[in-house]
């Protein structure tokens, strides 16, 4: 079993800055970050695999940056230029084997609990 504690969320202005920690006990191939806005469906947001390899959603890429920290085996989503439209809880995920990606439908293992990320305009 793998646990994932998410953290870092908050409330911030548009144009504003976030950084989301995922605090994971046990390695895991692909690593990524899902969210899910009131009255909508949950869409994977960028996903991490093999330590290098980086996917992102078409709305978040050149804004998002998904990365992971070897020592700590924390996961990290840093959120720039933060819009209205980024606010949704946001959930850390794994899975086990590939393929990954930001793509639900290719399966995930693990969720963590989720965090609140709100963006005013």
């Amino acid at each position: 079993q793998v646990q994932l504690v998410e953290s870092g969320g908050g409330s911030v202005q548009a144009g504003g800055s976030l950084r989301l920690s995922c605090g994971v006990s046990k390695y895991t191939y692909c690593m990524g970050w899902y969210r899910q806005a009131p009255g909508k469906e949950r869409e994977g947001v960028a996903a991490i695999w093999a330590w290098e390899y980086s996917a992102y959603a078409d709305s978040v890429q050149g804004r998002f940056t998904i990365s992971q920290d070897k020592p700590s085996n924390t996961v990290y989503l840093q959120m720039d230029g933060l819009k209205p439209e980024d606010t949704a809880v946001y959930y850390c995920a794994a899975k086990r084997n590939s393929p990954c990606g930001v793509n639900e439908a290719l399966g995930v293992d693990y969720w963590g609990q989720g965090t609140q990320v709100t963006v005013s305009s």
